[in-house]
């Protein structure tokens, strides 16, 4: 893999900013680490002069540096090898397997989405599902990169998934066909009523382009001129946080995007509005952002800068919870050095570490058959073990309120099915569309 080419194009927010890796800085180390970097040592030797088996300095090295690393928080990693072409490959967003984000959680496999339209998305695989055994092999306990290095394989290629939902009482098995996924970042089409709506699947290269092409399509298909826009963020994990910045400028025309906030020089920055794209191209049109427990990211970047300039307005559930930006440090031609270097805040200055982007109307995915028991046990980012915390603080009870039952939502997923609706959320942002005019708070700027 030619690491530099990655490294030029590896701005991402799960969020990824570029930093330079200087030998002086990272040679410096704090005198009183001393007695600490002694211990370290003293284990090492004692591990290779007493260890049952032989064991190699690369394996005790690594491994030392990836315990270190865990022990900061989720998202900082030592990236070599495999672990460094899985980043290529979501940069590329081209490879053979089933189309899932995943995270490790104690040693097991849990599902925060599958990519829409991918094999694990078709077979029913949902967000909050544990993955337990591959054909028939129990995964628990093994390393995520070996987990997922197992799902992956030649597109055609069968495999087996055993899955623990949490509401269900046993597990059950799905079988899926591994395909290319040549993951669509952006994908479109017009709704009755001239209601645009706008898929952003994941934050690859050219999002804010592909996205732009896509409302210009629209247009081409509209019987005249566009009443109102949904813009899907649902099940976007992120990705570059570049795009998301493009993406949002689409949409506004002053004011800060995003700013980041860390403790390194050159860590604190701002992104602002008409830096990558002129003008609103959807002036004076109501639009509807739809989030879930799925959206994080860059996905609460964009959402929360429309949701605070009063550009649109969010719908759905309360996002993921991810505000914090990682950093590629390059470690030599093979590997690197994924580190948490910054929180990153939206206009208004809130940060959507833990408490994740709040709907402005929260709808909840009637249309789920395994919605109440899968609502119990939705993963956010304030449920993996070592997260950072919210600096500002989030109240339990701001969380709590997620939970409470809205009268106007009590149809069920079989009655839904009957009237023809497949996906309530969206029916209900389009719906709302139709219903708009044009002097909404969701047409409006400050």
């Amino acid at each position: 893999m030619k690491f530099a080419a990655l490294a030029r194009s590896a701005a991402l927010v799960t969020a990824v900013a570029l930093l330079p890796a200087t030998t002086a800085g990272l040679a410096r180390v704090e005198g009183n680490a001393g007695p600490e970097f002694a211990k370290l040592f003293a284990v090492y030797q004692r591990v290779k002069a007493s260890y049952v088996e032989p064991v190699e300095d690369d394996v005790l090295i690594n491994g030392a540096i990836s315990g270190m690393l865990a022990a900061l928080d989720p998202h900082s990693a030592y990236l070599d090898g495999s672990d460094l072409q899985r980043l290529e490959t979501m940069i590329d967003g081209n490879y053979s397997g089933l189309g899932l984000s995943v995270v490790g959680e104690d040693g097991a496999v849990k599902v925060i989405s599958p990519f829409r339209g991918s094999p694990a998305d078709n077979a029913g695989i949902k967000a909050g599902d544990y993955i337990t055994h591959i054909d028939g092999e129990l995964i628990y306990g093994l390393e995520l990169d070996e987990a997922v290095a197992k799902m992956r394989g030649q597109a055609g290629t069968s495999i087996q998934l055993t899955v623990f939902r949490p509401g269900r009482e046993e597990p059950f098995d799905v079988g899926v066909t591994r395909g290319v996924i040549e993951l669509e970042p952006v994908t479109w089409e017009l709704q009755d009523g001239n209601i645009g709506h706008i898929m952003v699947n994941e934050f690859s290269r050219d999002v804010g382009s592909d996205v732009f092409a896509a409302w210009k399509d629209l247009q081409s298909q509209a019987t005249g001129r566009l009443n109102g826009l949904v813009l899907d963020l649902r099940s976007n994990p992120g990705g570059s946080l570049d795009e998301a910045v493009a993406l949002s400028d689409l949409f506004l025309t002053k004011g800060q995007i995003v700013s980041q906030r860390g403790r390194a020089r050159g860590e604190s920055i701002t992104y602002d509005a008409e830096t990558v794209f002129r003008g609103d191209i959807a002036e004076n049109l109501p639009i509807v952002v739809l989030i879930d427990a799925g959206s994080a990211s860059a996905s609460e970047i964009v959402a929360g800068a429309l949701q605070d300039h009063r550009r649109a307005i969010v719908m759905g559930e309360r996002s993921f919870g991810k505000g914090s930006v990682q950093s590629l440090l390059p470690l030599g031609r093979d590997a690197a050095l994924k580190l948490t270097t910054a929180r990153y805040f939206t206009p208004s200055g809130h940060s959507v570490q833990e408490g994740g982007i709040k709907p402005d109307i929260k709808v909840p995915q009637l249309s789920d058959p395994d919605l109440a028991s899968r609502m119990k046990y939705t993963m956010r980012e304030s449920d993996l073990r070592g997260h950072l915390i919210n600096e500002l603080g989030i109240k339990d009870e701001d969380l709590e309120n997620d939970t409470r039952t809205d009268p106007r939502f009590q149809l069920t997923a079989e009655e839904l099915e009957t009237q023809g609706i497949e996906d309530f959320q969206l029916h209900y942002a389009v719906e709302t569309l139709r219903r708009t005019n044009s002097s909404a708070v969701a047409s409006r700027t400050k």
